[in-house]
């Protein structure tokens, strides 16, 4: 017999799948009929907006349960890149304390950093904080940003329990904040063992694989979430061909509660580091279930 869950479950899948991969034309769906010119057609019509709109606040009420308060007493560092929409951002910190869950901190990164416009003061600041943190907390072979991307997971997050931030935390967090590549709402936030990274405008592509790359390695899990253009063809989809996509989670959609919802599911299974990549471009599905 089919459980109530499994029900949500499926209706959730199929739901989520049709309005991301369908009514906002994304996905290997999108292309089905279409002659390869973009006509007043393609916009959704109004059964289809009904249809996205019941899929929005159907994935509103089901997302509490299908989470089953999977981040209870499990901290998340929030850290976005230039260009994120505060709504967004909003919806995704409602989606998270709905799973039981908080924001740690949150930390935007900036133009600067994202743009590769700064690597010589990346790497100069770098270099240098190898050497003032304990030895062996950072690999000092590493490239510019992927040694970066360290530094900056060590800064907000951690392998282990939620902790306040320690000595070389402190000192990674506050170099990072003098060099402005990052700004963050509080300064005294504790380290979360999930990391959440909302993407943006356009990233370089070496220069976002490096730092996600990074900030694998020293926290327990990570979710890089991104919209829907960015999951077709821009930063995400890029992302998505770069081997650093392995040690992660990724969802596009991000901009819809669908996507949220989607978001905060990767992140409870981040938990047991599943990965995969999720949304109407994504090739494990339209959302991290199961």
């Amino acid at each position: 017999m089919i459980s109530y869950r499994q029900h949500v479950v499926s209706l959730v899948a199929v739901f989520l799948a049709l309005a991301t991969g369908v009514v906002l034309g994304g996905g290997p769906l999108s292309e089905l009929g279409r002659d390869g010119s973009a006509t007043a057609a393609d916009a959704p019509g109004p059964r289809e907006e009904r249809t996205l709109a019941f899929a929005e606040e159907f994935a509103a009420a089901a997302g509490p349960r299908l989470y089953a308060a999977g981040l209870r007493q499990r901290p998340v560092a929030l850290l976005t890149a230039p260009g994120v929409e505060e709504e967004t951002v909003t919806g995704l910190t409602a989606q998270v304390e709905a799973a039981g869950g908080s924001v740690a901190g949150r930390y935007d990164l900036s133009t600067e950093l994202v743009s590769g416009a700064s690597k010589t003061l990346v790497d100069t600041l770098g270099t240098q904080l190898v050497e003032q943190v304990d030895r062996g907390l950072v690999d000092a072979g590493a490239t510019t940003y992927a040694r970066i991307g360290e530094l900056l997971g060590h800064a907000v997050a951690t392998a282990g329990a939620p902790e306040k931030p320690g000595a070389d935390a402190e000192t990674i967090r506050q170099s990072l904040l003098a060099a402005e590549l990052v700004t963050a709402t509080d300064e005294e936030a504790g380290l979360a063992p999930l990391v959440l990274l909302v993407l943006g405008e356009e990233s370089e592509p070496t220069v976002l694989a490096g730092l996600v790359s990074g900030l694998a390695s020293a926290a327990t899990g990570v979710v890089v979430v991104a919209d829907s253009d960015s999951g077709a063809d821009g930063d995400l989809a890029q992302l998505r061909e770069d081997p650093a996509a392995a040690q992660v989670t990724t969802v596009d959609g991000v901009e819809t509660v669908l996507g949220q919802v989607s978001s905060v599911l990767a992140l409870v299974r981040e938990m047991d580091g599943t990965g995969g990549a999720y949304g109407a471009s994504g090739e494990a599905g339209p959302v991290p279930l199961g």
